[in-house]
């Protein structure tokens, strides 16, 4: 079943019930995806920010924006204009496409996976999941790959509290760690 229309026909429902909204509009919906991926140390090398951007366009079907530094920062040895991360935003089927796959795919081949930890759900219902490795999604063939990188997915809802965020997500099938 698609994680829409299951979203459609069963959390909707449990979500009003659960938390006795009265309108419709009022239950907890996602609204995006965001997904990117800072480039650190390898801002000058082109060829691993071009690598990283067909990654991230592998993984969502969806061309990324290169992000730029807004001002200049010796320390970090950063000028104002330079690339310093990759990001993709998803919304509408692509972003439940996305979802479906981020949680009967990709969850499970993340290495020693034990459950999403429920403290990664922010007081406004928003989740946050950051993968050390982008070779657990599927598009991304291990043996192809010249250099590994992390990337992080912020999946943003209307929820208005973290009981609302963490049982829509629980709803939609996220594999969350259980207490011990």
């Amino acid at each position: 079943m698609k994680l829409r229309e299951q979203y459609n026909k069963n959390v909707k429902p449990a979500l009003k019930e659960k938390f006795s909204y009265k309108n419709d509009m009022a239950i907890p919906k996602i609204v995006k995806i965001s997904l990117n991926v800072g480039v650190g140390r390898f801002t000058k090398e082109k060829s691993y920010l071009e690598n990283v951007a067909h990654n991230l366009a592998r993984i969502t079907g969806q061309k990324p924006i290169m992000t730029k530094a807004k001002k200049s920062i010796s320390a970090f040895k950063v000028r104002e204009g330079t690339v310093i991360g990759v990001a993709v935003t998803l919304r509408g089927n692509r972003m439940y496409d996305f979802l479906e796959k981020l949680i009967t795919v990709t969850f499970p081949r993340v290495r020693d996976f034990r459950g999403v930890d429920p403290k990664k759900v922010d007081r406004a219902g928003n989740l946050s999941v950051g993968f050390r490795e982008h070779i657990a999604f599927p598009e991304i063939k291990a043996d192809e790959v010249e250099n590994i990188h992390g990337l992080e997915v912020n999946i943003a809802t209307t929820a208005r509290t973290h009981a609302e965020g963490v049982e829509l997500f629980t709803l939609l099938g996220f594999p969350f760690k259980k207490d011990n």
